[in-house]
């Protein structure tokens, strides 16, 4: 597990909600382990078939949506199973096996960590 994995676990790794990922750039400088979290956050979402899988998660109604609905995305099922792998490890999504699907949403918090990070100051 890399450290940007160890601080924004998903519910069921941790047992509780996500963490945000770091207070807003605009607030105070970022530590060194702030700074490696939220590169690896933005960085998964570097990826236009990882960002366009995401935003299939974070719009779906219902705010969950099964592999099986999300996996048209041009790419193989193997590439869509390795993108949504990579925005779970950087804590992005989470995800539940029900019977022979696994069903993905968005790790709470991180919608507004996100945005947070890049909100400037008042």
């Amino acid at each position: 597990m890399t450290k940007a994995e160890a601080r924004v676990r998903a519910p069921e790794e941790s047992g509780q909600d996500a963490a945000p990922c770091c207070p807003p750039l605009s607030e105070r400088p970022l530590t060194a382990e702030e700074a490696e979290t939220t590169a690896a956050m933005f960085k998964a979402l570097g990826d236009p078939v990882r960002l366009r899988l995401f935003s299939l998660v974070a719009s779906h109604p219902g705010g969950e949506a099964c592999v099986c609905d999300i996996s048209d995305v041009g790419v193989s099922q193997p590439t869509v199973s390795h993108h949504l792998k990579k925005l779970r490890q950087a804590g992005l999504l989470t995800a539940e096996r029900r019977g022979t699907w696994v069903y993905y949403r968005v790790a709470p918090a991180v919608m507004a960590a996100l945005s947070g990070a890049l909100t400037p100051r008042p």
